[in-house]
């Protein structure tokens, strides 16, 4: 059996972050299930069908179309290999949900490509999750209605890294590249998520969010780069509130655009049992290109604690927060900073800007008490690299080399 390699080089977010890092123990028998030309098992669900708790289904690089199914075994780590296969919905649907739909526990997804998903309702996904902890990484989801949809279960924890989503979305706005229901937590870092179709680049409706070291942004209106471009609505939607930390971030909005505020947060009412209502916006990147209009960060009015908004460029038009009570601190606006290369997408600082250098303070700590200091920061593409910090620390999502 082949073994399972960890990268010890990648960076545990506090205690409670570092439990998604922990190894799950496998049955002594546990197998590896081959996929593909000549393999044991022709196509993924194949392979699903008969795995066991613990197995690994290793796909080898190729298109498998068509190929939609439910997976129902628990702990489970699906990868590609020799490449990264491409999974096409093909006009066909598990359930009329999903390209796979997710019922196991403790599934991990590594290295794939899905992309065709469509079913009657307008909301198919690539991935709908209805089991407890799942784990997607270093995949790409494209042109489906959802990218990632999963239901309410507050028993669960669902983390995503080095991944990209694009274009995904019916065109409706009630489709998303991510949409996460009512979860316990939600792990979202080194994600490239971009050109959402009409709906938002991330949606989370996580009772503990975050959201570190991503870049959201999307192509100008007649580009074309991994997708086609979309016309997002938020960057980042929490529309329930909830412990949320926005850390490290670029969040970027096009001038076409289908709602000015990049960031929201409590927009349908920040309420229900074990929900708090504590946001962190720290040393974030933001450039709103719409020149006419926008919120970089919007509240909703039934938020009631100050948000901490610190050590963040806010960049091109609009206001900062219509929070009153919110806590703004060494932050920076302008309507166009210093950027190594703006058109190219390049939101790091050059050295003339001299506003931004050591002119940042320390975060503090969150009132659960995770240290809010940035350790990293987003490298294209859905990657990071690590931060350190020259003296005082810069504003914005990185330092000034």
């Amino acid at each position: 059996m082949q073994s399972i390699r960890i990268n010890t080089t990648r960076i545990a977010f506090g205690a409670s972050a570092l439990v998604l890092g922990a190894a799950i123990a496998a049955p002594s028998s546990a197998a590896t299930l081959s996929v593909g030309a000549g393999k044991t098992y022709t196509t993924p669900c194949k392979a699903f069908a008969v795995a066991k708790a613990g197995d690994t289904v290793e796909i080898q690089a190729a298109t498998y179309s068509g190929d939609v199914c439910a997976i129902t075994a628990n702990k489970l780590t699906i990868r590609g290999v020799n490449g990264r296969p491409k999974i096409q919905a093909g006009g066909k649907s598990s359930g009329g949900k999903a390209i796979w739909v997710v019922r196991g526990n403790d599934i991990t997804v590594d290295n794939v490509e899905m992309s065709g998903a469509k079913v009657a309702d307008k909301n198919g996904a690539a991935l709908r999750l209805e089991g407890t902890n799942f784990t997607l990484r270093n995949s790409f989801l494209h042109d489906n209605e959802n990218g990632v949809l999963s239901g309410e279960n507050t028993a669960s924890t669902v983390t995503m890294e080095y991944n990209e989503f694009g274009n995904n979305g019916y065109g409706d706005g009630y489709s998303h590249n991510i949409y996460i229901g009512k979860i316990a937590k939600l792990y979202f870092r080194y994600n490239f998520s971009h050109d959402a179709n009409v709906g938002h680049n991330l949606k989370t409706r996580g009772i503990y969010n975050m959201i570190a070291y991503n870049r959201f942004s999307s192509l100008r209106a007649g580009e074309t780069g991994s997708t086609a471009a979309g016309k997002p609505s938020y960057e980042i939607d929490v529309p329930n509130g909830g412990t949320t930390y926005v850390i490290g971030n670029v969040i970027m909005q096009p001038a076409s655009h289908n709602n000015p505020a990049l960031v929201a947060y409590g927009m349908e009412g920040a309420t229900g049992a074990g929900r708090k209502q504590d946001l962190y916006v720290i040393n974030n990147t933001f450039l709103n290109e719409d020149s006419g209009r926008g919120t970089f960060v919007q509240i909703g009015s039934s938020v009631t604690t100050p948000a901490k908004l610190i050590n963040n460029i806010f960049s091109g038009t609009g206001t900062i927060t219509g929070q009153a009570s919110a806590v703004k601190k060494t932050n920076y606006q302008s309507l166009a900073p210093a950027f190594v290369n703006r058109a190219a997408y390049d939101l790091r600082l050059t050295s003339a800007a001299s506003q931004i250098l050591n002119a940042g303070s320390n975060p503090g700590s969150s009132a659960g008490g995770l240290a809010l200091k940035p350790t990293a920061s987003y490298k294209h593409t859905a990657s990071y690299s690590s931060r350190p910090t020259l003296g005082t620390i810069d504003i914005g999502a990185y330092e000034v080399q």
